[in-house]
């Protein structure tokens, strides 16, 4: 029996699923902190020329792509990497997406931290006189609502571990439970659906 025609294939919604769209997470370029590892959230530092180096990079990926809605964090790092990706023009600025607040932990690294507490985890302890991973999942599932109801493809771009924690939550598990999703700088993340289930479809892969 020959091959029905392209045309006569069943899409998804015919089958009842939920549209093939996509959520693309983009994690903010290199800076010098995050090449550090020093915590980073209110402190808006510039991208590194590596950092630039690699956002440029992303417009190759993104290049006439058609999508729905684009994100960005309101820090400089963000925008910046937005806007050498090509996306700038078309994207919406979004406080939700602000990375973690670490409070006396800005600009401190995680080693530096557990020489005084030795069992800290931002994703269980949070951060003194910061968030919470709760207070970070209030927002984040904010821009969860707006991106569930967009029809087509999305592009967000923000910050590492308030990224982690949007993955989490879309994917049904508790905000700390995000300590399990690494993710780099400059890399490129797809969330969206297989049928009516939330998933991860790539994570953490460069340009």
């Amino acid at each position: 029996m020959a091959a029905p025609p392209p045309s006569a294939s069943i899409t998804p919604e015919a089958q009842g699923a939920r549209p093939s769209r996509r959520i693309f997470l983009v994690r903010h370029g290199e800076t010098e902190w995050s090449l550090d590892g020093r915590h980073t959230s209110r402190s808006d530092l510039p991208l590194s020329a590596e950092g630039e180096r690699r956002a440029v990079q992303l417009a190759e990926v993104f290049r006439e792509h058609p999508f729905a809605l684009v994100l960005t964090s309101p820090m400089g790092r963000a925008v910046r990497t937005c806007e050498l990706a090509g996306l700038l023009s078309r994207a919406q600025i979004s406080p939700d997406l602000r990375e973690w607040d670490y409070g006396e932990y800005e600009g401190r690294t995680t080693p530096d931290i557990r020489s005084a507490r030795p069992d800290w985890n931002l994703f269980h302890d949070g951060a003194p006189g910061g968030e919470s991973a709760e207070d970070v999942g209030a927002r984040v599932r904010r821009v969860i609502d707006r991106l569930a109801a967009v029809d087509g493809d999305a592009a967000v771009f923000g910050h590492g571990h308030s990224l982690r924690v949007l993955a989490a939550l879309w994917t049904g598990l508790a905000p700390e439970d995000a300590e399990r999703f690494a993710l780099e700088t400059g890399t490129i993340s797809i969330l969206g659906y297989e049928r009516e289930t939330r998933v991860i479809r790539m994570w953490n892969a460069r340009a």
